[in-house]
């Protein structure tokens, strides 16, 4: 298994614009062969003396895919092509963590 953890940084007030071209595309992610977990996430406050500051302008991507090769061709799959082109204009940084259990 795979684990990924994407972060996308949006521009000042496209969060909206950005989660709606997201949510087109997100159950064609889930049904990708080798999708096990695809979920867009927020920060939220908890109070705990760790946390790190939040991140009004951020989602974060929590993925699991079966193994690299399901990675790979979700990374090239048309509507995900489609869906980088359209959301590009909202996105000020992406970067991803790509973990493997140990």
């Amino acid at each position: 298994m795979i684990q990924v953890v994407t972060t996308v940084e949006v521009l000042p007030d496209c969060l909206d614009d950005f989660l709606s071209l997201l949510n087109e595309t997100l159950t064609k992610v889930q049904a990708e062969d080798g999708c096990l977990a695809y979920e867009p996430m927020v920060d939220i406050a908890t109070g705990m003396p760790t946390q790190v500051e939040l991140r009004p302008d951020t989602i974060t991507l929590v993925e699991a895919w079966a193994n690299l090769d399901s990675l790979q061709a979700h990374l090239q799959a048309p509507h995900m092509t489609r869906f980088r082109e359209a959301a590009k204009e909202y996105v000020k940084h992406v970067s991803h963590q790509c973990l493997q259990p140990v």
